[in-house]
């Protein structure tokens, strides 16, 4: 029976509510399907940080790196500034391991009311690029407390990056039953990142032609359903 060794890290807020109950679904699977599953679990979280000064230890990633996945909770406290306890943990490990694809599935499970009209026929799934763009950490501030104190926050893109996350997009989009996927940017506004996002998107799209597409701007994606 084969045994996948998993690093279980609930960091924050509702993580210590989440990953003890999935780790309870996950075995339970893991009884039910014939496999092993072996847990280690880390501290890691603002109370650590607050304790030492460092949300993990400097060999996190080399620690991490020996297990088959990561079960990921929450990060983040009102006690720390959102930006510093997200640096500290979260994105490290996403840029670290080029955790590049955030899968967000979205559909009301069986048994579930929803508050939404015609709840059950929600089935999305969400995918955003994770390690880029905002993410790329470029930026910083100059002459701080003075009047002209500046910030700058640079959004980087690159074309294997972008191409990487529409594939991805597509390949799942192609064996899903509907077999569609909308593009979602703010190319008016955002004219080199989100243009290059949009150009790349329709170049990947020939490769995939059962697929189908549309664009929308983020201002309008709240009102159209797919």
């Amino acid at each position: 029976m084969k045994t996948h060794r998993i690093a279980s890290i609930p960091a924050d807020g509702i993580g210590n509510e989440v990953i003890p109950a999935g780790i309870e679904v996950l075995q339970a699977l893991a009884a039910k399907e014939g496999f092993g599953l072996q847990f280690d679990h880390f501290d890691w979280g603002t109370e650590r940080y607050l304790e030492t000064g460092a949300y993990m230890p400097e060999d996190a990633l080399a620690q991490l790196g020996g297990f088959d996945a990561i079960f990921f909770g929450a990060v983040g406290s009102p006690h720390v500034p959102d930006h510093i306890s997200l640096w500290g943990l979260r994105l490290p490990i996403c840029q670290g391991f080029d955790q590049y694809a955030n899968v967000r599935p979205a559909r009301v499970l069986p048994g579930v009311q929803s508050p939404l009209r015609d709840g059950k026929g929600i089935d999305w799934v969400i995918i955003r690029e994770n390690t880029e763009g905002e993410y790329s950490g470029l930026g910083g501030r100059v002459h701080r407390g003075l009047p002209e104190e500046t910030a700058t926050e640079t959004s980087v893109f690159t074309r294997n990056g972008v191409e990487r996350i529409h594939r991805y997009a597509f390949e799942l989009a192609a064996k899903r039953a509907r077999r569609n996927l909308t593009l979602v940017t703010k190319s008016n506004a955002q004219r080199h990142g989100m243009v290059l996002w949009d150009e790349i998107f329709y170049e990947v799209a020939k490769d995939y032609p059962r697929v189908k597409t549309q664009r929308i701007l983020v201002d309008a994606v709240t009102t159209v359903m797919t």
